[in-house]
């Protein structure tokens, strides 16, 4: 099941891309405000026809100008998750949920709706009407209303933008968890770079309607033409991690392959396997492994490459493993090191700049605990699972 997408149109917004987006994988649509994202989103989901587009999912199309074909909302299965949570005041939690399910029997439909609200931890608050839940809740239970379409696309437009850092933090680590358990193509709209680094596999940066960067995101956020294209300054990579032990001092440790790190208190059991987003300007570098200095994170690496930036910086890749994190230093540096590819180095980096809302469970890993068993009891989202596996086969559109 593959999303394929290409739009063109000059109003409201100019718009010239084209991207596709593969089952079980999440693509982050970042750019700054008007740049079109959300216009993008509205083309998939038909709430808006553009001049020139393509919609076409798992080899139908819901969009095709050019033979004059436009599927209605209510007949293309995408679930769709808005910034403003969109429910219902009247209804309660379940209702909400069990109001996509429009084919099922009210008893069915009011089983499935609980089970969708177990998913994503709200067991026990279905009776609640929106006015009595929190933001993180009230996202919740619109996210559990998307899934329950079984839809084909899940689609989120600045989903976490309404709720505070802290929740924000928590629902990153909730949609990671469930992503083992979809089998559908994921878009997310966000302008918050880093979190589209912890949650999406690849990113298209658009600005001013048009694709200005697009690739995994660690192609593009080790790009250093890409990010000033993006006007950014903010290089980071993604380093690969299991939680040790909550330590006495209020740390958490963390085993990487370059040796263990030291982070603020994380939520978690040991065993569990992190991503830790690491801020290239917060990395100091050193040609022998350093004593007698305050920071404890000292990881074993080596110089992959050298890109020289702008002014007199230098961007240095280095392996950790199989993972790759970056360094930004100067030219004096870098000369003072006599820094070459393939020279052993040790990468330093204080504990406490580290945020939390940078730390997230690895999806990787929860998609191989899902394939084992170990999680959801077998229950899969989406429309086109050929196991069947969650009990009900696939259903007909609703609208929400």
């Amino acid at each position: 099941m593959t999303l394929k997408v290409a739009i063109r149109a000059d109003a409201p917004i100019p718009l010239d891309l084209s991207f596709e987006v593969g089952r079980g994988e999440v693509l982050a649509l970042v750019g700054p405000s008007g740049s079109g994202k959300s216009t993008t989103l509205r083309t998939i989901a038909g709430f808006w026809r553009p001049e020139t587009g393509r919609v076409e999912v798992g080899g139908a199309l819901w969009l095709d100008t050019a033979g004059q074909r436009f599927l209605p909302p209510h007949r293309r299965r995408a679930g769709v998750v808005f910034q403003e949570f969109a429910l219902f005041p009247h209804m309660t939690a379940l209702g909400n949920v069990a109001a996509a399910m429009g084919d099922l029997p009210a008893r069915a439909r009011a089983s499935e709706a609980g089970r969708l609200l177990e998913l994503v931890h709200l067991g026990g608050l279905g009776h609640r009407r929106p006015a009595e839940l929190s933001g993180g809740q009230k996202q919740r239970v619109a996210l559990a209303r998307a899934l329950a379409r079984r839809p084909e696309v899940l689609l989120l437009d600045e989903p976490f933008s309404a709720v505070d850092r802290a929740t924000r933090a928590r629902l990153h680590d909730e949609l990671i968890g469930l992503r083992a358990q979809l089998s559908m193509p994921v878009v997310i709209v966000t302008h918050d770079i880093g979190e589209a680094q912890l949650l999406a596999d690849r990113m298209v940066v658009i600005d001013r309607g048009a694709v200005v960067a697009q690739g995994t995101t660690a192609e593009v956020m080790s790009d250093p033409a890409a990010l000033r294209r993006m006007g950014l300054r903010e290089i980071a990579a993604m380093l690969s991690a299991r939680l040790v032990a909550q330590e006495p001092d209020g740390t958490t440790r963390l085993d990487t392959a370059g040796g263990p790190i030291w982070l603020p208190r994380l939520e978690g059991a040991p065993g569990q396997r992190l991503r830790v987003r690491i801020l290239a300007h917060e990395v100091i570098l050193s040609r022998a492994r350093p004593e007698g200095l305050s920071a404890q994170n000292i990881l074993a690496g080596r110089v992959v490459s050298l890109t020289p930036g702008e002014g007199p910086g230098v961007l240095v890749r280095v392996a950790v493993g199989e993972d790759q994190i970056m360094a930004r230093i100067t030219r004096r540096a870098r000369e003072a090191l006599a820094l070459e590819p393939g020279d052993p180095v040790h990468a330093i980096l204080k504990t406490m700049t580290v945020a939390r809302g940078h730390v997230a469970p690895d999806a990787d890993a929860g998609a191989a605990r899902a394939q084992r068993g170990g999680a959801g009891r077998g229950f899969r989202i989406g429309g086109a699972d050929p196991t069947g596996a969650g009990g009900s086969a696939p259903r007909a559109p609703r609208s929400i």
